[in-house]
């Protein structure tokens, strides 16, 4: 569906979703104008999106919950589209495993939370069983991800200098800074295309340049807004994709986030709540690199007392946008 060049574009993008072309250009071996004609096919056929998305604990914005969901037979793909549409539903795939389903809802507070887990679940009479776990603190975020198809000049050239890993942050115990009315507005307006140029939101918003543009370097700058290239891995040559679910030792869950985030297929990774204290979305190259994985990443673990993996069959939601509608 795609060529080297495609990939190599993509892979830029992923480094830094607002990287100009002709940072872009320098990296993909192609002139400023192929690349963004390039990407801007992608685009036009949903196999790529750049979008921004909001850091939640830096602004208050809510909090996100993991749902390891069993549908009733024969009703997993049914159910999955109800679940989709629900507008707390941030990412939501299709696996294989222990589970049929896995949701990623935000909600604002425990108040939203019951309503959605306990009164309005969407599709709750095609649902057999739930289960939980409270993200409560990031290892390693999507923004962060590196396809490795570029060289290492150019994740030091393009990845923004403010973005970090998050298991690296120091002001996880500060109290979150709610944003102003423009920043909101240009954080959603991002949402939707993280490479909005800084007039088309200032046209959007009816607001001056000027002040757009401030908000826009506001936001980057306090490291509350990153922006993320989605695409499906199998593009890039990533066969497997799945999520790996994890039962820590408490006083080895930080070694062992910080250990398991550096691995070149975490694509993310949290502590969490519940059965499972450590959950990572992650990708290999073929399905048949999952057995070594299991014994030589995963069992390297310490502290590990059980694992559980569950391989995806299609994502549908990623960043509140869907995925699985391209041309």
């Amino acid at each position: 569906m795609i060529d080297e060049l495609d990939r190599r574009v993509i892979a830029a993008l992923q480094l830094n979703g607002r990287a100009s072309w002709n940072s872009v250009s320098r990296w993909v071996g192609a002139s400023e104008t192929t690349a963004q004609r390039r990407y801007q096919a992608l685009r036009e056929r949903r196999l790529v999106h750049v979008v921004g998305a909001v850091e939640l604990d830096r602004t208050g914005s809510g909090s996100s919950m993991l749902v390891r969901v069993h549908a009733k037979p024969g009703k997993g793909l049914e159910l999955a589209e109800l679940l989709a549409a629900c507008p707390e539903t941030r990412f939501l795939a299709v696996v294989t495993g222990t589970a049929d389903l896995i949701v990623d809802f935000v909600a604002r507070d425990n108040e939203e939370l019951m309503r959605l887990l306990f009164t309005d679940l969407p599709g709750a009479h095609l649902i057999t069983g739930t289960e939980c776990v409270a993200v409560i603190r990031s290892f390693t975020s999507a923004a962060m991800w590196d396809t490795g198809l570029l060289p290492a000049e150019a994740v030091a050239d393009l990845r923004p200098a403010t973005l970090a890993p998050p298991c690296d942050r120091d002001d996880w115990d500060r109290a979150p800074q709610a944003l102003s009315a423009l920043e909101q507005a240009v954080a959603d307006a991002l949402a939707q295309d993280g490479r909005l140029p800084v007039s088309a939101l200032a046209r959007r918003l009816d607001r001056s340049e000027s002040s757009v543009s401030r908000a826009l370097e506001r936001l980057v700058a306090r490291g509350v807004l990153h922006f993320r290239t989605l695409v499906e891995p199998a593009l890039l040559g990533y066969q497997a994709e799945f999520m790996v679910w994890l039962s820590i030792e408490p006083d080895q869950l930080d070694a062992a986030g910080r250990q398991l985030a550096r691995h070149p297929g975490t694509k993310f990774l949290a502590a969490a709540t519940g059965r499972f204290n450590l959950v990572g979305h992650m990708v290999l190259p073929r399905r048949t690199d999952l057995f070594r994985y299991t014994g030589e990443v995963i069992g390297a673990l310490p502290g590990l007392n059980a694992s559980d993996v569950t391989v995806h069959l299609a994502t549908l939601k990623g960043a509140w946008t869907r995925l699985d509608q391209g041309a």
